[in-house]
């Protein structure tokens, strides 16, 4: 039997969360479990998952693959919201898509038969002329001015990438999710992408929540890693990366992060093989 939910006790549990929110929290997940129905069983896809994104961090999500990461990513969309526990974005819980989440994917998805102008505005209301200085000035901000009458078929992978990243800064997001935005990139533009990813966050100061399998990636990028076990997905493990930006690749330092993370992971991957 679906669960009828009382609005007015909702209401309490948000006022409640919004008064002891700490104002440094940006969100806010809680005991998160997901599970789910086949005519046969019942998988459960993630357990019991907490922990908070602070306003301005850079936070990345990894785990093996299939261990739940995107689910948990749809969850904080507002896409999904069949589950329990608490996703609380700025004091109120989250439950559906909204403005103040923007999505970046693994590919850009630009519309090619609009120009970068166009799939930037595209889906907001009224004279999009007005929204030529927007648009260009946050191409400015990923290092795209001037391309605003291009199409996608004229930029490279990167560039079309950072316009997809300017799309969703457009609409100034409160936090941005990043599933995966660099995995269809070559080797080479994925470094170099990542370098633009760091300044875009710097210049920018938006929280960024990022889901990847380069560890490297997470560790030149983020604040704190989240180390995801396997199924069903719960929280290994939170890694500070205590190291000012921009950060250096061939320090010392980032060699001893990188070891670390790559330990924590492995053993996610070798209690799971031990496991089946």
């Amino acid at each position: 039997m679906d669960a009828v939910i009382d609005r007015n006790i909702v209401d309490e549990i948000e006022v409640e969360e919004s008064s002891s929110v700490d104002n440094s929290i940006k969100l806010a997940i809680k005991n998160v479990s997901k599970e789910f129905k086949t005519r046969s069983r019942t998988v459960k896809a993630i357990e019991d998952v907490s922990f908070n994104v602070n306003k301005g961090e850079f936070v990345s999500i990894i785990g093996p693959s299939g261990c739940g990461k995107t689910t948990l990513l749809r969850l904080i969309t507002g896409l999904e919201r069949d589950y329990e526990g608490s996703i609380v974005l700025n004091g109120k819980r989250v439950e559906k898509p909204g403005l103040d989440r923007g999505v970046v994917f693994q590919d850009h998805r630009l519309l090619p038969w609009l120009t970068i102008e166009e799939n930037l505005t595209i889906g907001i209301k009224g004279d999009k002329k007005q929204f030529a200085s927007l648009v260009k000035n946050v191409l400015k901000k990923v290092d795209l001015e001037g391309f605003e009458k291009a199409y996608p078929s004229q930029l490279s992978g990167g560039m079309s990438q950072r316009a997809s990243i300017a799309r969703a800064l457009l609409r100034e997001p409160e936090i941005l999710l990043l599933d995966e935005p660099l995995g269809a990139l070559d080797a080479l533009t994925r470094y170099s992408m990542q370098e633009e990813l760091e300044k875009i966050w710097l210049n920018n100061k938006t929280t960024m929540i990022m889901i990847t399998h380069d560890i490297e990636e997470a560790v030149y990028l983020s604040d704190r890693i989240v180390v995801l076990d396997t199924r069903p997905c719960s929280v290994k493990e939170i890694i500070d990366i205590n190291l000012p930006h921009p950060r250096d690749r061939k320090s010392r330092r980032f060699e001893e992060y990188r070891s670390n993370v790559v330990s924590s992971f492995r053993s996610t991957i070798d209690s799971y093989a031990y496991s089946i």
